[in-house]
């Protein structure tokens, strides 16, 4: 069944013995490489059938006429053309199969995008995508397991398998008036969110709300059931002296406050770490103390749409399907939208965002301001980004159905190691437009898709530019948002969507990270280990 195992790593490439005579299942050992010398690692296993189906992120058997990835949330379940069931015994790793390789299954540890991290660095905060470091620790050599009838698959909502709805809010516009407003709106539509607060009034807007000014009313928040969670801690940046002073003695207002979502460019954030003065070691040590252990990594899976919401379907973040999503647009607002959307989320490079935002402040020195100098600085910004937008275009066939580079492997949720200490880092869907991204269809779509979505949202946003926002005025909420919230809250109360917090979440996806499966001398698969997570049988 298996012809070949092979351990492929940076430096070489290491066949794998195996016992080819038990046919129930097949342990691959890693004894002779050390882990600790690698931040990654892919097995190569290639069986004598091909891959005929595989089960999918949905939890549905598909054909192999596409390309397969299942990361550690998803089933590692496939079935090879004789009707033989394969599955992991552990849920580490990911599983990726090329159709036009049917017969070679790679298992991947920590491959490159799979755990992207987003660092600033240099004077001008340049920033880099760099791959967590992840201690490649197993409870159990991977093995593969070959039941005889059915496999087992994990549900990753605690409601069983359905889908799931977080919302993680950035604190930018709250006041006192509009904290009051949302938490009312949530409370009418029995959604549950994490909410981002600053803990210090210091802020360019005086009605800023905070910890420090709001207190009584985010402990109500935190009442209703909603989790709170750190934005930074102030709206606006103090000196880098008095910055990382807040940062190093600041007291946690409540002991439960487990996650940190960095806001700006606030000198002591996670995202600024390799930029900063203080060490890895003394970050660690202040988060840890602090009780946190939850951190953002600045990074957008895409921007929710119609038909974009959820992150576990890879196939939601083109460029053909964010085009099609926003298909009511004219053509001049598609256009720059699309264009977006190829430099932050296709390409997703440095060079050409800062390409992208020179040609913006530019444009606007030269038509408006009449400013003749920054014209050839703009005809070449122009001209460079122009050929990587036209090599999009003249192969946009090839191209429109490709994966963002950062939503490929699903990278919701995972580990990193700053020094010694393990933090969880997860990731984010971009959601401004709640028209179009929690319309009923898209909610209908999620459900149908078992689907997860992590959403990064500015609630009590204001901009006039803004589309689809929570308040259509600084005291009303938008009618068609309401509707659209308590469809969400209708399909929450009736068990079709599980809305968890961040926390809530993470605290039961970690159970993943203990399943371990067996098999009898009957062929039936079972779970050796004991989790409280939900399973059912996979035929």
């Amino acid at each position: 069944m298996i012809e070949s195992i092979v351990i492929i790593t940076s430096s070489r490439n290491q066949k794998v013995g195996f016992d080819a005579n038990h046919h129930a299942k097949c342990a691959i050992d890693l004894n002779t490489l050390n882990l600790s010398n690698y931040n990654s690692f892919d097995i190569k296993i290639t069986f004598s059938d091909p891959i005929a189906q595989f089960r999918d992120h949905d939890y549905t058997w598909q054909k192999c006429k596409k390309n397969y990835i299942a990361n550690p949330f998803s089933p590692k379940i496939i079935k090879l053309q004789n009707a033989q069931i394969v599955q992991s015994n552990i849920t580490n790793g990911i599983w990726e199969i090329d159709y036009n390789k049917p017969t070679v299954l790679l298992w991947r540890f920590n491959p490159e995008f799979s755990s992207p991290l987003t660092a600033y660095l240099g004077n001008e905060n340049s920033k880099s995508i760099v791959l967590a470091e992840q201690k490649l620790n197993f409870i159990e050599n991977p093995t593969l397991l070959f039941p005889k009838n059915e496999a087992i698959e994990i549900s990753r909502s605690k409601k069983p398998f359905v889908a799931i709805a977080c919302f993680t809010d950035h604190c930018d516009f709250d006041t006192a008036e509009n904290l009051i407003l949302q938490r009312d709106f949530f409370k009418k539509h029995q959604i549950r969110i994490t909410k981002g607060f600053f803990l210090n009034h210091f802020s360019k807007r005086e009605d800023n709300a905070s910890f420090q000014n709001q207190q009584d009313e985010l402990l109500k928040w935190s009442n209703d059931g909603h989790e709170l969670c750190y934005h930074s801690l102030s709206q606006s940046i103090k000196s880098n002296e008095n910055s990382f002073a807040d940062f190093e003695q600041f007291v946690p207002p409540l002991n439960d406050i487990k996650v940190w979502i960095d806001h700006g460019f606030q000198p002591y954030n996670f995202s600024l770490l390799k930029n900063s003065d203080i060490s890895d070691k003394k970050f660690e040590e202040i988060l840890h103390d602090k009780n946190i252990n939850t951190l953002w990594n600045y990074i957008d899976s895409g921007t929710a749409t119609n038909g974009v919401i959820n992150q576990f379907n890879m196939q939601h973040f083109t460029l053909r399907n964010f085009l099609k999503g926003n298909k009511d647009l004219g053509f001049v607002k598609k256009m720059q939208l699309i264009i977006k959307n190829i430099i932050f989320h296709y390409y997703n490079e440095e060079d050409l965002i800062l390409k992208y935002k020179y040609t913006a402040s530019r444009f606007k020195k030269v038509f408006f301001q009449r400013d003749l100098k920054s014209f050839f600085p703009f005809i070449k910004d122009v001209s460079k980004l122009g050929s990587s937008i036209f090599s999009i275009l003249l192969f946009w066939n090839k191209k429109k159905n490709i994966p963002y580079k950062l939503a490929k492997y699903s990278p919701i949720v995972f580990k990193h190691t700053i020094t010694d200490k393990e933090f969880y880092v997860f990731q984010t869907l971009e959601m401004l437009d709640f028209k179009k991204s929690l319309s009923n269809e898209n909610i209908n779509v999620l459900t149908n898709e078992k689907g997860v979505f992590i959403a990064h949202t500015y609630f009590s946003v204001p901009m006039k530019y803004h589309n689809g926002k929570l308040f259509s005025t600084p005291t009303t909420i938008d009618k068609k948002v309401d509707e659209n919230f308590k469809y969400l809250g209708d399909k929450i109360v009736n068990n079709e969507i599980w809305n968890p917090t961040l926390t809530e979440l993470i605290d039961y996806w970690k159970g993943f990270e203990k399943v371990v499966f067996d098999i009898d001398f009957k062929g039936d698969i079972f779970e050796k280990s004991n989790t409280s997570l939900q399973m059912r049988k996979a035929i």
